[in-house]
């Protein structure tokens, strides 16, 4: 058996033409300013290109770009297509002239090939056949090459990187804000209002007169130690204590021009919270003038919830808060729950939060926003999944 390979052997692949060329009746009208325009008849045609003796007389050089008008007889109809040839090839001898189509339309590719398919295969052309192939679309879009890039540049690749990172980021971005509004509505529960609510004792007036304060706004006082002085009439001291020669007006006048000063003092170890009466405003009797907090009080956090969150603040529930004028997040526990109207029902429910970390005395007052969490945490996740040994 002869197992040697004939290096002179070429697959019909490799030689074949790019396209079929067929006899088929048909003629050139050429319209390159000939005179009169004269008309040859077509050698062979394909899709790619076509063939005809040139005219008597008419000189051609390779590379030379034409024009002509393609006719064929169809049903008796004439069909002509402008067409833009370049020469390939010439032939001294004979004459013939080979050219190749030059900026050719999707419909007249799709004209030509259906042409000549029909003339191959034998059938006959009809002006039917010929507009159904005009109507429909006969192109498709080229396949991709596996392992290119497409044609893309590297700039052009890093746009399209950075774009479709944009839309994932934007998509990411709305797909959490939806989370957390849904998270919002089902799973946590605002306070309609709060403040951090401290025990105070308040300390009045003695008698009638003006105050000058002795110890300034959150100044501290020990038990017993002068808080303010107030200056107040004699006749303000004697009052209900008067006789009946005490009540003469020229007596009245002269007790009610003299003045007593007298001291106010701090019942308890506290700190000054407020000083309700400015220094030097006149004060009636029994006002309260400073309000004091002890000093070692525990500070709370005092909310109120609708009774549509009755399940949400009930005693023992963790809760977060935040004081105004501060970044940091807090967080506690509602010790008691109570209704906001001792007399009558209410809408509303009052909680107690006691706070894991103590608060500063000065923040009496300060309101508080306050939010009850019971939707899954981490430390949930963890719980559920040891419960199910896992």
């Amino acid at each position: 058996m002869n197992t040697a390979v004939n290096a002179n052997v070429v697959h019909e692949s490799e030689a074949q033409r790019q396209h079929a060329r067929v006899k088929i009746p048909a003629k050139l009208r050429l319209l390159n300013n000939q005179p009169n325009a004269p008309l040859v008849r077509i050698e062979d045609l394909s899709a790619g290109g076509l063939s005809f003796i040139a005219p008597q007389g008419v000189r051609y050089t390779t590379g030379e770009v034409i024009k002509g008008r393609l006719q064929f007889l169809i049903d008796n109809l004439g069909l002509a297509m402008d067409v833009e040839l370049q020469i390939r090839s010439l032939d001294n001898a004979s004459g013939r002239v080979g050219c190749q189509f030059q900026n050719l339309e999707a419909q007249d590719i799709a004209t030509l090939r259906h042409l000549i398919t029909s003339h191959l295969s034998g059938d006959i052309v009809s002006m039917g056949e010929v507009l159904a192939t005009l109507q429909r679309d006969n192109f498709t879009k080229a396949r991709k090459v596996k392992g290119s890039d497409g044609g893309m540049s590297t700039m052009g690749r890093l746009r399209a990187v950075t774009f479709s990172l944009g839309i994932f980021i934007v998509g990411l971005a709305a797909f959490g804000f939806i989370f957390k509004t849904v998270y919002g509505l089902y799973f946590v529960s605002h306070a309609s209002a709060g403040l951090v609510s401290i025990p105070s004792m308040d300390v009045t007036m003695p008698r009638e007169g003006t105050v000058q304060s002795l110890v300034g706004p959150n100044g501290e006082a020990v038990k017993g130690a002068p808080l303010a002085t107030f200056n107040t009439s004699m006749l303000e001291m004697l009052k209900g204590s008067l006789t009946g020669e005490d009540l003469q007006p020229a007596k009245i006048e002269e007790l009610y021009g003299k003045q007593m000063s007298g001291t106010m003092t701090s019942p308890c170890d506290c700190v000054v919270a407020r000083q309700l009466v400015a220094d030097g405003q006149f004060a009636s009797k029994g006002q309260v003038i400073f309000q004091l907090v002890p000093r070692n009080a525990p500070a709370t956090v005092e909310a109120r919830f609708t009774y549509r969150q009755f399940n949400d603040v009930k005693p023992g529930t963790r809760v977060s808060f935040q004081i105004a004028g501060e970044d940091k997040l807090r967080t506690g526990q509602i010790v008691s729950s109570t209704n906001l109207s001792d007399t009558d029902l209410s809408t509303d429910i009052r909680v107690q939060i006691k706070p894991d970390e103590s608060l500063s005395s000065s923040l009496a007052g300060r309101p508080v926003e306050v939010v009850s969490d019971r939707g899954p945490s981490v430390n949930w996740l963890i719980d559920k999944a040891m419960a199910a040994g896992l």
